[in-house]
């Protein structure tokens, strides 16, 4: 496998507490450990939605300075956010929020952006990508199974693509997929061979 064979001999740390982004980054074939930090996700309000999740992922990113110090240490970290209209949707904190959130994505059309930053002792590289997806209106009823189900609260727009909302709801998705799960491979993995 390519990436495996350029990056042979160098750790590699995924930085993110997402067992989606895990998963993905193994089917890339390269091998890596998890390490989840706590972060300030914040960001200045002046920010244009574009440039949120790379400001994010960066900010994750710093949090490893130490381990990357023995110039053989790669981190991978990255951030997702959902918007609709001019609203940023995070993560949310109960059922009541992830209700709320779910009903302005009903229907609707919605932007997820999702930063990468990749980072060695030397040098880094930031990048992001964006997908547009679609969902068909939901009835409360769908809405409560899936977050009674599913308990979607630590996801950006309280919902993930490869569960029961996305299966039975995506009218269309235009852009990555994996995106939307949280790690852009494809991009990942086009970044990495130039890193």
């Amino acid at each position: 496998m390519l990436l495996k064979k350029k990056f042979e001999g160098q750790r590699i740390i995924l930085g993110s507490k997402s067992p989606r982004r895990e998963e993905l980054l193994k089917m890339l074939g390269l091998s890596f450990e998890v390490i989840a930090k706590d972060v300030d996700e914040s960001f200045p309000e002046n920010f244009r939605r574009e440039d949120i999740s790379m400001f994010v992922a960066r900010k994750k990113a710093m949090t490893f300075m130490k381990e990357t110090s023995d110039g053989k240490t790669l981190v991978i970290t990255a951030d997702t956010i959902v918007c609709v209209d001019d609203l940023i949707l995070g993560k949310p904190a109960d059922a009541a929020e992830a209700m709320r959130i779910l009903k302005q994505l009903s229907g609707r059309k919605h932007m997820v952006l999702t930063g990468v930053c990749l980072m060695t002792n030397k040098k880094s590289a930031s990048f992001f990508c964006k997908t547009d997806v679609s969902f068909k209106p939901f009835t409360d009823e769908e809405l409560q199974f899936y977050i009674d189900t599913y308990k979607p609260y630590d996801k950006a727009g309280a919902y993930g693509i490869q569960e029961w909302l996305g299966l039975i709801g995506v009218e269309y998705i235009f852009g990555s997929y994996t995106n939307v799960m949280g790690l852009p491979v494809k991009e990942l993995y086009d970044n990495l061979i130039r890193f």
